[in-house]
């Protein structure tokens, strides 16, 4: 029973700082790219960063400088630590992982997301 779960969101002021959490649960063989997107009201989901089992990283234009993307591969976790936020940066959060659970093909999982509310 495999999940991703988000936790780090809230509400902050413009210029500070949050910083996201996704781990991922279950019976795990093995977890490839992990990535952060956002979602604004009406807006699509876009990708903010991702980053590769190696550590490779990248980042949509907008955070680069701001935003850092790092796993924990001995905790399944992907963080994201955000600072220098703007209040364009108010959205939804949600991870994603190319994931292999035990006895499993690898498949794209998604978590729940969480609010990040940036108030000027």
């Amino acid at each position: 029973q495999v999940q991703l779960v988000e936790s780090g969101g809230g509400l902050v002021q413009a210029g500070g700082s949050l910083r996201l959490s996704c781990a991922a649960s279950g019976s795990i063989f093995s977890i490839n790219a992990m990535r952060w997107y956002c979602q604004a009201p009406g807006k699509q989901r876009e990708l903010v960063a991702a980053i590769g089992s190696g550590g490779s990283t990248n980042y949509a234009d907008s955070v680069k400088g701001r935003f850092t993307i790092s796993r924990d591969n001995a905790k399944n976790t992907v963080y994201l630590q955000m600072n220098s936020l703007k209040p364009e940066d108010t959205a939804v959060y949600y991870c994603n992982a190319d994931l292999s659970p035990t006895w499993g093909p690898i498949k794209r999982y998604w978590g729940q997301g969480t609010q990040v509310t940036v108030s000027s």
